[in-house]
């Protein structure tokens, strides 16, 4: 179903898409260690998701009927906090502490540390089941929320993953939205190569999932597919979003030494160009 969004909301997203990946651009380079490409691969689908969809006061954290999200790839930490920081949960300041000892932001998410983060995360393959979780949980209180798990290639090629997604199904946590960050790059190369997760369509629907394929990167489409996501009430959905590792610096895309890489002085300067001439679509 199509839904219409304004051509003033999709540039804003856009623009705050470009500024996570400057912010995580900058932050990487400054501590000399993280995860520019699965960061930049998701940062159309944060900010759709921080600066429209969720649920949120960032002057009360704790809100009981916040919507939660989930980053299951906490190695794009970076980008959540990047999200966080612009929506108000703290101090853009703060980013330049990144990774520093005693620091509340951490080189993975910390929920005890971090205002906004829902789920500790770094070790792969665990979102969706605390997803379910969460989903059962508010079903015997008084809160009423949504939560949003954001997976990468790497959580599904997890057997603990798909025990989740199992467990999705029979509950039908349609209080619950999977989105998948199919940038088919990781740390030692090809997804394909690694893990072939393919047929994916095919076995998310076997497990009893509703599947909406986008392109990651099309603003209108996450934006449509989180609002179709909630008029599904008959079994879980996932939206299956195909995105590009390092999407919007070039010699970054599609590379999976900049799963984990860190650019020197030369590089930095070139793609910290390169984002900003983009102007917000890439």
């Amino acid at each position: 179903m199509l839904h219409s969004h304004s051509e003033k909301l999709t540039a804003e997203m856009y623009l705050k898409a470009r500024q996570i990946r400057l912010d995580v651009l900058d932050m990487v380079y400054r501590r000399q260690a993280g995860h520019p490409g699965g960061s930049f691969s998701c940062a159309e689908i944060l900010a759709c998701l921080y600066f429209h969809q969720l649920k949120l006061d960032p002057a009360n954290p704790q809100w009981e009927n916040r919507d939660r999200f989930i980053l299951s790839k906490g190695h794009a930490a970076a980008a959540l906090y990047s999200a966080l920081a612009q929506r108000g949960f703290f101090p853009t300041s703060d980013l330049e502490g990144w990774g520093h000892l005693d620091a509340h932001l951490q080189g993975h998410p910390d929920r005890i540390k971090t205002p906004g983060v829902d789920m500790s995360s770094g070790f792969l393959g665990h979102g969706i089941s605390i997803g379910v979780g969460l989903t059962l949980a508010q079903r015997l209180g008084q809160e009423r929320f949504h939560t949003y798990v954001l997976v990468s290639e790497g959580d599904m090629q997890s057997g603990v993953a798909w025990e989740g997604a199992l467990a999705a199904a029979k509950f039908r946590t349609t209080e619950m939205t999977v989105m998948m960050d199919y940038n088919n790059v990781q740390l030692d190369g090809a997804g394909h190569d690694i893990l072939s997760l393919e047929p994916l369509v095919d076995k998310w629907q076997a497990f009893g999932f509703h599947v909406i394929e986008i392109n990651g990167h099309n603003v209108m489409q996450i934006l449509d597919a989180l609002d179709t996501a909630l008029e599904i009430h008959n079994k879980p959905v996932v939206i299956l979003a195909h995105t590009t590792k390092g999407k919007g610096v070039s010699f970054m895309e599609n590379t999976s030494a900049w799963h984990g890489g860190v650019p020197n002085a030369e590089q930095y300067k070139a793609a910290r160009l390169e984002l900003e001439q983009a102007g917000g679509v890439l």
